[in-house]
């Protein structure tokens, strides 16, 4: 159900609002019938992977858009930090109390989701757990692994991107990573960080069967290196995981419940493990 683009006709702004804290401008995914019936749509703030940009996830990020969400990214090819994700955030935020904006009043501010690839990951769950609740989940994609992000040059000076502050996270997270990814290893990445989030909040893990690291970015299908199979196999549970975490929708979540919930029985999809309640 979700797999499919919504109901939504999608609009896009490209480098026209600007700027993050250190200069980048933003990209916006967002419905075109913006607020409609007096819609207040939600927000996500997403972060690219290292040496990304936003046009390189366009598929995904309209996609999300096409389902009511507001996709914001800022152009910037480290965001491990989680620090232009939040001004983001905070952009969307004043946008929605500025009478002269499109999108005045018509932004849900108390729904708001981080979203990343690859180090982006890392940078949602930095930008949750720096956003003193106001990010209400975190969705990371091919994060890389402990022992691989240890291992590379430092990513950001004088950040160690490779430090999540797990135990500061309030929301919930679901962990996606591929079968097939040599930057997010199952074994020492997923799990790894899933264990290590708190026993009390929502999570979710799983890793899509034959996915690389550069998946994500199929547009659909797969052009460029480190990606086998295309975006197509992510849609549907990032779609339903968001609808049910950020719009309360009863069937999105019922997809990953503890026990019965599709996601953890779907064959396309290995290691699954989740503490998702019914609510």
């Amino acid at each position: 159900m979700y797999f499919a683009a919504g109901p939504h006709p999608v609009t896009t702004r490209a480098g026209a609002d600007c700027c993050s804290s250190t200069g980048e401008a933003y990209d916006i995914w967002y419905p075109a019938d913006l607020g409609a019936s007096r819609t207040r749509h939600p927000i996500i703030t997403w972060g690219d992977g290292t040496l990304a940009h936003p046009r390189e996830y366009d598929y995904l990020l309209r996609h999300l858009a096409s389902w009511g969400f507001v996709v914001i990214a800022p152009d910037l090819t480290n965001t491990g930090t989680g620090a232009q994700m939040l001004d983001a955030v905070h952009y969307l935020t004043q946008q929605n109390g500025d009478s002269a904006s499109e999108f005045y009043g018509k932004l849900d501010t108390d729904a708001i989701g981080a979203m990343g690839h690859s180090q982006g990951g890392l940078g949602a769950l930095a930008a949750s757990a720096k956003s003193n609740g106001s990010i209400k989940t975190a969705v990371t994609l091919e994060m890389p692994s402990q022992t691989v992000c240890a291992s590379l040059p430092p990513l950001i000076p004088g950040y160690n991107v490779c430090d999540i502050p797990t135990g500061l996270i309030s929301g919930s997270v679901l962990l996606v990573s591929g079968t097939e990814d040599p930057v997010s290893t199952t074994g020492t990445g997923m799990r790894g960080v899933y264990d290590s989030l708190p026993a009390s909040i929502p999570k979710a893990r799983a890793a899509l069967v034959n996915a690389s690291h550069n998946d994500i970015q199929g547009q659909p299908g797969c052009v460029n290196y480190g990606c086998n199979d295309g975006v197509e196999g992510y849609l549907g549970y990032l779609t339903a995981w968001l609808l049910g975490e950020l719009r309360g929708d009863s069937t999105a979540r019922g997809v990953f419940v503890s026990g019965t919930g599709e996601f953890l029985h779907n064959t396309n999809w290995a290691d699954q493990a989740g503490n998702i309640t019914e609510r």
